[in-house]
């Protein structure tokens, strides 16, 4: 009896909070309308998305080159390349859930996710095609990381690849 009293008191105690925010403050009033400040960038929203495809998301990062807005967000700077952003909470959650892998293959097509085990989160870049990447965290900033600068091994523990595609779970 009490389980099935928590199973229906809870999920109506959440409706009623969610029905009296609303009438407290309805989505369309002038309240819930702000303008973003004027001094955030908008470098790194969705609206600078790439377009979609391989060679999109590598001219996504050629257009960022030296950019230092995405810092510790080389998954949301991988997903933008690709027009999208959200999917995956991490590099780690995006090699993790991501098929087919190529785990240690040195030989990524153009475009193809890149992937590093170098923190809890991991990292990720985009494959130029000719050994080399594009990525964050390259010299502090997103950077192209050519064959001749060591390419997929400039950062330590190289995962492997998996293909190019707009992210999706």
């Amino acid at each position: 009896m009490k389980r099935l009293l928590s199973r229906t008191v809870k999920p109506a105690a959440v409706a009623a909070l969610a029905f009296a925010a609303l009438a407290v403050a309805p989505a369309t009033s002038e309240a819930a309308v702000t303008a973003a400040p004027e001094n955030v960038s908008s470098d790194v929203s969705i609206l600078s998305a790439g377009d979609g495809t391989p060679a999109g998301a590598v001219q996504w990062y050629a257009n960022h080159n030296g950019s230092t807005a995405y810092q510790g967000y080389c998954e949301k700077a991988a997903e933008n390349a690709y027009g999208t952003t959200g999917v995956w909470a991490s590099a780690n959650a995006h090699w993790n859930g991501a098929s087919p892998k190529h785990p240690g293959n040195y030989s990524p097509p153009l475009g193809a996710f890149v992937y590093w085990n170098i923190s809890a989160y991991g990292h990720v870049g985009i494959s130029d095609g000719a050994g080399g990447f594009w990525a964050t965290s390259v010299n502090g900033h997103i950077g192209h990381v050519t064959k001749a600068m060591g390419g997929y091994n400039y950062f330590n523990n190289y995962r492997g690849w998996t293909p190019a595609a707009v992210p999706h779970q």
